[in-house]
């Protein structure tokens, strides 16, 4: 094809691992005995350096083929990575400009004739059973395939099926990954941190005492909440025999995954008994880094500090997922640039990024020989970002043009980058293309305050959105509308793009009820707002069309009663230019 995006993994064969970090050591030996013998020709030096306390030195060698492949991949010397064996299993395609088959088998074989590797498993089955045997297949030789991997994913094998499937925000729902049984170590819980997180869930982190798992060290594990501390599930079902887990205890890590360590069990006969047995675990009532109350809300398992904005740890994850990638995707504000400036105080809320050329951005004067400079640091002038550590003036002016580059900003990201409880990427720009314009859809969110009223109604039939994600978005426009307000002081917000005007069925409202036999309703659903419609819950005076399967109920009743067009499934397909 004349475009042609092949997606796959790198890795690294456990042979070219090894090899790697033999040559790891020899170069470190080298290296040492160079500086050895640099130090005999500074014996002063040397004299010096003995007397300061001297740490153990040793090479430095990757702990997995994993990292090893990752960090090959990260070197900024192309040179580096060009050293390393890597390899790589093409397993599909992003961008085409057609078609490479009809099927996922095909397409991959396809791929492979073109000259790109292609995993030696991969097998066609009819159904779970072939699955499933095929997975046990994997799972026996798994030693014996010379590279790491973590499980194995199914796929659906027509891509027709695979486009009529479609994808969610980050996964496809034509594919799943079924894992291999991770590895499991043993080793003391020291104690246990809790982390707040951009919602104001407190997440418990088991602290441990060092262990490898998987070729890794592991000093800290999920333990997930308070519930599964206590030896219960999300239903109050026991797990564990309804052992609880406390600081002290002996327990079982393992990596799910092989990715993402987490506390699995309790050996609760190994705990000591009698003045010598550790407490019970006290999950806290209040956030850890603010004070303010922390709750359980009616069927959620996590415990929330209530105080929002106004919690620092808040502050700074709210900041990071609004400066993140998916979000306003701001150049050189990071992680480590977020954290730093709100410890200044220089930021609390998106809106003082805004704010920072103006605050930050260094003062100018006239000089006697015309020319025009920064001042010298002086007092006032350790308030400028050129004058912070880390920073210098062309990477704050770097930064200034970053976020001024930022300042228009389509309406689905806008309202992903506020960071909403229960409003992912997905359903925001589904919401986007709903309203259109965002004035016209915080006005709305506003008015809808009070759970009810025509404003809610039309948020409510938004197909997506259910009561608990429309609790929040009108919760937090009501709670936060002065920080949006402020923030929106910045920006251009950019309507949402429109889907095609040209259609039978663009600017309608449409309303789906009973049961559709020739498609799924997701699937019509989708089909009618690419054309341009609008899918409502509900039959109202602004419905349009209600296509109705059999089955079709009260809202086909409520139709008719209004004189709102009715049509079949075929008519429907008729209509939209389907099969």
């Amino acid at each position: 094809p004349e475009v042609l995006e092949v997606r796959g993994e790198v890795y690294m064969h456990h042979e070219d691992f090894e090899s790697l970090n033999r040559r790891q050591v020899e170069k470190w030996k080298q290296e040492e005995k160079r500086r050895q013998e640099k130090e005999k020709r500074q014996k002063e030096k040397k004299r010096q350096e003995k007397e300061k306390p001297q740490k153990e030195k040793k090479a430095k060698t990757y702990a997995n083929p994993r990292n090893a492949a990752a960090g090959s991949l990260r070197q900024l010397d192309p040179n580096v990575t060009a050293e390393r064996k890597l390899r790589f299993f093409a397993h599909g395609w992003g961008e085409l400009s057609e078609p490479l088959d009809e099927t996922q088998e095909k397409a991959m074989a396809r791929l492979e004739k073109m000259g790109f590797l292609v995993n030696a498993g991969v097998s066609l089955c009819s159904g779970p059973k072939q699955m499933l045997e095929s997975y046990a297949q994997i799972e026996r030789g798994r030693a014996e395939l010379g590279y790491d991997i973590d499980g194995v994913v199914y796929k659906v094998d027509d891509l027709g099926l695979q486009g009529r499937l479609g994808v969610r925000s980050t996964t496809p729902r034509w594919a799943i990954a079924h894992k291999l049984p991770a590895e499991l170590a043993w080793t003391t819980l020291e104690r246990i941190d809790i982390q707040v997180g951009r919602t104001g869930a407190l997440t418990p982190v088991a602290r441990l005492a060092p262990v490898t798992v998987g070729g890794v060290v592991v000093t800290n594990a999920t333990l997930h909440n308070e519930d599964y501390i206590n030896g219960r599930d999300s239903e109050g079902r026991e797990i564990r025999g309804g052992h609880d887990i406390r600081v002290g205890d002996w327990v079982q890590v393992l990596r799910a995954g092989d990715v993402i360590p987490k506390v699995a069990d309790v050996d609760w006969k190994k705990r000591p008994k009698g003045k010598k047995a550790p407490k019970p675990y006290a999950f806290p009532k209040e956030c850890p880094v603010c004070g303010s109350k922390a709750v359980r809300e009616e069927d959620d398992a996590t415990r929330r500090c209530t105080n929002g904005f106004g919690c620092p740890a808040q502050q700074v994850e709210r900041l990071r997922h609004f400066v993140s990638r998916a979000a306003f995707d701001i150049e050189g504000l990071g992680e480590t640039q977020v954290k730093q400036l709100h410890s200044d105080g220089w930021i609390r809320e998106p809106a003082d990024i805004f704010d920072l050329e103006k605050n930050h951005g260094g003062e100018e004067k006239d000089r006697s020989d015309g020319e025009r400079d920064l001042f010298s640091v002086t007092e006032a002038n350790r308030k400028l970002l050129s004058n912070r550590e880390g920073w210098g003036e062309k990477s704050a002016r770097s930064l200034f043009q970053a976020i001024e580059n930022k300042r228009k900003i389509p309406f689905g990201k806008l309202l992903f980058a506020l960071g909403i409880r229960h409003v992912g990427e997905q359903a925001s720009n589904l919401i986007a293309r709903t309203y259109g314009n965002w004035d016209e859809f915080a006005s709305e969110m506003r008015a809808a305050a009070k759970l009810e009223g025509p404003e809610w109604d039309r948020l409510m039939d938004v197909d997506g959105v259910g009561k608990v994600m429309a609790e929040s978005l009108v919760r937090t426009f009501k709670r936060e509308r002065e920080s949006i307000d402020r923030l929106l002081k910045h920006l251009s917000v950019e309507d949402a793009a429109r889907p095609s005007a040209d259609t039978p069925i663009a600017g309608k409202t449409v309303v789906f009820t009973g049961t559709l036999e020739k498609m799924t309703r997701a699937e019509a659903k989708a089909r009618a707002e690419a054309m341009g419609a609008k899918v409502a819950g509900s039959v109202s005076a602004k419905t349009n069309l209600v296509v109705a399967g059999p089955g079709a109920g009260s809202k086909a009743k409520k139709a008719a009663e209004l004189g709102i067009e009715v049509v079949d499934e075929d008519g429907w397909l008729e209509m939209i230019g389907g099969k």
